[in-house]
């Protein structure tokens, strides 16, 4: 059903939808999947083809399949099957009883081989890998016909069947279509549909020594699934004459292809095989490290559902590939965690004040709101005391022009707490700041003064009595360009400050409770979320992202 308020200037996909539905195509029917290949982790460029597909799916009351495109079991495994599906839930979309694999068809993908064989369409070629580079040709020279090419049906059929049976060492031989060795496109030069290849499968285990090619699977699971839009992403434009060739020679139910552009999103890479390289190689603490572009690593950071799909709607569908600034995706994770993330006070770089007018021994509770932007959030109570910490880069013992913060002899504002005055600086015995004396004004609570006097700077703190010593873990960006591809070694623009630790934080009670994964904000220093490697004696906290974009004023500075 379309919506009869559904906005006119939609995406050419949906425009491609709207028609067919209008026209009756395929009964009316809207049918998308989602076939991830089960070699890695899903990263934020997958998030958008999820998003189109469940989306549209779901916008015209269609269905949409998850479907594992498996037929490379040297690179497959069982827990990146698991982090997929684990993703795409968290993303908020549902299959249903509709999940799938390509070795649910391996059976008849092997039958309609063999048809293939028996049109003459296909033939067994004793090529070696290398060799069938070369018959190949280029892209202004045309291929050469295999020396096989021309076996009799019988003898194909034979061969295809003692592949099968693991008559043949791996590599040995190929099944490749029949069909134009001085096409233009490389792809329609009698491309290979199957490889010998001994080796587990984590859903066969080792029933098959031959698996299918993608090209050939992939149009195949489409068809047998009774999908109607294949969406995939622009790099596959040159195999839709492969995919339709497939169908036609088999006489099959025939989806459409629809191409569209992938994600490039500036300061990172998206590919997944360098992603892997990453992890591999311990740059990375692991496919889920906050720093990775990979919906696990978003969501360990504190990243939530609906800003990476605000984000994809922002970038739109385009038919051609361009790059999304990385400043867009972290507008989106501010914009939403504004509106919804609870505020904590948390001090990253203690540095003790104690108030010498305050009584000892006393401490009380100050209310808090938790989120100006939502009054239904409420409010807490968090307790104040004699000794508080604030930021150390809060106080400047010789303050420049500028600084409107501490300063020895400044009464500055504690956030919604009293108006407090440096009155004494202590150092240690090598100079170094340890300590500040200040008095306060006992008829200033909640920060405001009778007398209405004003103050220039309100800092936040903590209580030091009832403080919880923390770990935070401020990530940036993993690279320093803008195309780390660019370079000759991606490797070489990685950022050295990409992650910083630090380890003797200090956070008010309430945020100690905080569940893992709930996203809040740490007044004045960002947004943050508890890490899984959090214990009871050591919590340990995300920064997801900081409250401005600080990055182009750090490239100004290096610069």
């Amino acid at each position: 059903m379309i919506s009869e308020d559904k906005e006119k200037g939609i995406d050419f996909i949906r425009e491609i939808v709207e028609r067919d539905i209008k026209e009756g195509k395929h009964g009316g029917r809207i049918h998308t999947r989602f076939p991830p290949e089960p070699n890695g982790y899903l990263h934020i460029g997958h998030a958008k083809a999820i998003c189109i597909d469940f989306g549209i799916a779901e916008e015209y009351d269609g269905l949409c399949n998850l479907r594992f495109d498996d037929t490379n079991p040297v690179k497959e495994d069982v827990e990146y099957v698991e982090s997929i599906m684990k993703d795409i839930r968290w993303l908020g979309f549902d299959w249903e009883d509709r999940l799938y694999y390509a070795s649910d068809y391996f059976n008849k993908m092997y039958d309609y081989a063999e048809q293939l064989v028996k049109k003459g369409v296909a033939y067994v070629c004793d090529l070696s890998a290398e060799e069938v580079r070369k018959y190949r040709g280029t892209l202004t020279e045309p291929g050469r016909n295999s020396p096989w090419r021309n076996r009799s049906v019988e003898e194909n059929l034979d061969l295809f069947r003692e592949m099968k049976a693991g008559e043949f060492s791996d590599g040995a031989r190929t099944l490749r279509a029949k069909i134009d060795m001085a096409s233009p496109n490389m792809n329609m030069r009698d491309p290979a549909i199957y490889r010998i290849l001994r080796k587990s499968h984590h859903r066969t285990g080792n029933e098959w020594c031959i698996y299918p090619m993608y090209d050939y699977a992939h149009c195949l699971e489409d068809s047998i699934e009774g999908i109607t839009h294949s969406c995939c992403s622009i790099e596959f434009e040159d195999h839709r004459p492969l995919y339709d060739w497939f169908l036609d020679q088999l006489d099959i139910f025939h989806p459409q292809q629809i191409e569209f552009a992938r994600l490039n999103l500036t300061y990172t890479v998206m590919s997944k095989r360098k992603l892997a390289m990453l992890v591999e190689d311990g740059l990375v603490s692991g496919w889920d490290d906050p720093r990775m572009p990979t919906l696990s690593g978003l969501r360990r950071r504190g990243y939530t559902p609906e800003a990476i799909k605000d984000f994809t709607d922002r970038i739109g569908i385009a038919k051609r590939d361009s790059t999304v600034d990385m400043a867009l995706l972290e507008y989106c994770i501010r914009d939403d965690l504004n509106k919804r993330a609870a505020r904590f006070m948390g001090v990253l770089d203690p540095l003790k004040v104690i108030i010498e007018n305050y009584p000892i021994g006393k401490y009380e509770e100050l209310e808090f709101i938790n989120n100006p932007e939502d009054e239904s959030a409420g409010t807490r109570m968090v307790p104040f005391s004699r000794v508080i910490y604030i930021e150390r880069d809060d106080f400047q013992e010789e303050p420049h022009k500028k600084f409107r913060r501490m300063a020895p002899g400044r009464e500055v504002r504690l956030r919604y707490a009293y108006l407090i005055t440096c009155v004494d600086v202590v150092k240690d015995d090598e100079g170094n700041l340890k300590e500040l004396i200040c008095t306060y004004d006992p008829d200033t609570r909640g920060g405001n003064a009778p007398d209405g006097r004003r103050v220039k700077s309100t800092i936040h703190w903590v209580s030091a009595e009832h403080a919880v010593p923390a770990e935070v873990r401020l990530y940036d960006r993993l690279f320093t360009v803008e195309n780390p591809l660019a370079s000759d070694n991606f490797i070489d623009t990685m950022n050295e400050d990409s992650l910083r630790i630090l380890k003797d934080c200090r956070i008010e009670p309430s945020a100690a409770d905080i569940e893992i994964g709930i996203p809040f904000q740490f007044e004045r220093k960002g947004y943050f979320c508890k890490d899984t490697d959090s214990t009871e004696e050591n919590p340990v906290f995300n920064r997801t992202i900081s409250l401005r974009d600080t990055w182009k004023r750090i490239l100004k500075n290096q610069k």
